[in-house]
């Protein structure tokens, strides 16, 4: 029994990473593109834009509901405590997710598109603003108590730090966003997002440059644990992979492949979560809360784990079949100017 209570919350923070990995990726373009549509210079352009995320954007969030259930029946105390400690960032990307819902069907029937078109690109960048806090204040650490409750202040959360994971995981979003638009859009358009996607490879380049410095310059537990073997060697080599990735991506467009781009850029998303695994294992909360800690009775996790086990194949099959399904680029004629 201790072996399974040991083994259980790994299990579970793997799925929890799989589910975040998941959400990240599908939403991650559907919010790039949103945020994209802010600087489209004629509606014919914003509608493109905006009708090829019409028929996945629905499915591609319903991974962060299925973390957050998961977070809440796998890490109940987590879950409490990451909540109360982030909930303004919360709240900022629950109004941008109401602002991009509404604006998406009412722009639809409306005959003045203004204000539609800037409620669901400025949804979209608020949402992605609001996660990228949440994730920086997570990194940076949660005041807990013996217990594992929040202590801190409600601003906690702000700092330079989270500001630059937040400004990072904006020019991540605009960078899959333009390389998935490459795949769904031709001629001038593509061209356009061509060139936002070098653009945001070498800003999403530089914020994660300057994260891998002054995390561990600022931060002296995740110092000690990432500068001592074995931790040392694969975080040493994650930054030569990441920089590998970015010249394979600025390559592809550079030669104008329509496909390798997005392929290059979950790439480097992959290897970005796994660095985060590797900084944040066996924390929950950093440097606060162990999986151990935090994770729900033995019992639980066994009965959610068959739950999970039904449900992660047929949500992973409805993505891929809708993909298939609506494969292929935009078709432009029934847009006007």
């Amino acid at each position: 029994m201790e072996t399974l209570d040991q083994f259980l919350p790994q299990v579970w923070f793997v799925i929890l990473a799989l589910f975040l990995f998941l959400y990240v990726m599908l939403d991650g373009f559907d919010l790039g593109v949103g945020i994209l549509s802010l600087t489209a210079s004629t509606e014919k352009r914003r509608g493109i834009l905006m009708t090829s995320l019409s028929n996945v954007w629905d499915a591609n969030e319903t991974w962060l509901v299925l973390m957050g259930g998961a977070l809440f029946g796998a890490f109940p105390l987590a879950y409490s405590t990451i909540l109360n400690a982030l909930y303004i960032p919360i709240l900022m990307m629950i109004f941008g997710f109401i602002f991009r819902a509404v604006a998406f069907e009412f722009r639809e029937h409306s005959r003045r598109k203004v204000l539609w078109n800037f409620a669901f690109g400025a949804g979209s960048f608020l949402a992605a603003l609001g996660q990228g806090f949440a994730l920086g204040g997570v990194l940076q650490g949660i005041a807990v108590d013996e217990a594992g409750h929040f202590v801190g202040n409600t601003w906690d959360w702000l700092s330079l730090s989270s500001l630059l994971v937040a400004l990072t995981l904006i020019q991540g979003y605009v960078l899959i966003g333009s390389t998935y638009l490459i795949l769904k859009t031709s001629g001038e358009l593509q061209t356009t997002h061509f060139r936002t996607a070098k653009i945001a490879a070498w800003t999403t380049l530089l914020g994660a440059g300057l994260i891998t410095i002054t995390t561990p310059l600022f931060f002296a537990q995740i110092r000690d644990r990432l500068f001592n073997p074995p931790q040392v060697y694969i975080f040493a080599l994650i930054p030569f992979l990441g920089i590998l990735l970015i010249g394979l991506l600025i390559n592809s467009l550079n030669q104008r492949q329509e496909k390798t781009p997005f392929i290059w850029t979950i790439g480097i998303f992959l290897l970005t979560f796994f660095g985060l695994a590797l900084i944040v294992f066996p924390y929950i909360i950093p440097i606060q809360i162990t999986i151990y800690d935090a994770a729900a009775a033995t019992s639980s996790l066994v009965f959610m784990i068959v739950f999970i086990g039904f449900l992660i194949p047929i949500m992973l099959f409805y993505n891929i079949y809708q993909y298939i399904v609506f494969r292929g680029k935009v078709i432009t004629d029934n847009y006007g100017d």
